[in-house]
């Protein structure tokens, strides 16, 4: 059974910092992309970060340079490191594995930037 369980979301002030984590069960966890993404309230979800099987990294505009995807393959997790939080930033991030056609998705962790 796939599972992927994002945490470390929560309330946050402007230009504070979070540390969300997502721990994926299930699959053989190097084969595959992770990404985070993140949906706002009455907006697309939109894609934040990616690492690839291969360690490629790929960032929205929107937050390079102040986001950071990492991947422990050892634990079976990938992380999003966020720096100089914005408001526009409040969203719920979800994490979400590929692997050719496969995708799985996590339940989502809520994240709230006040200004």
């Amino acid at each position: 059974q796939v599972q992927l369980v994002e945490s470390g979301g929560g309330l946050v002030q402007a230009g504070g910092s979070l540390r969300l984590s997502c721990f994926a069960s299930g699959i053989i966890f190097t084969r595959y992309d992770m990404d985070w993404w993140r949906q706002a309230p009455g907006k697309q979800r939109e894609l934040v970060a990616t690492v690839t099987s291969g360690g490629y990294i790929n960032y929205a505009v929107s937050v390079k340079g102040r986001f950071t995807i990492s991947r422990d393959n050892t634990r079976n997790t990938v992380y999003l490191q966020m720096n100089s939080l914005k408001s526009e930033d409040t969203a719920v991030y979800y994490c979400r594995a590929a692997y050719g056609l496969h995708n799985c998705w996590g339940q989502g962790t809520q994240v709230t930037v006040s200004s």
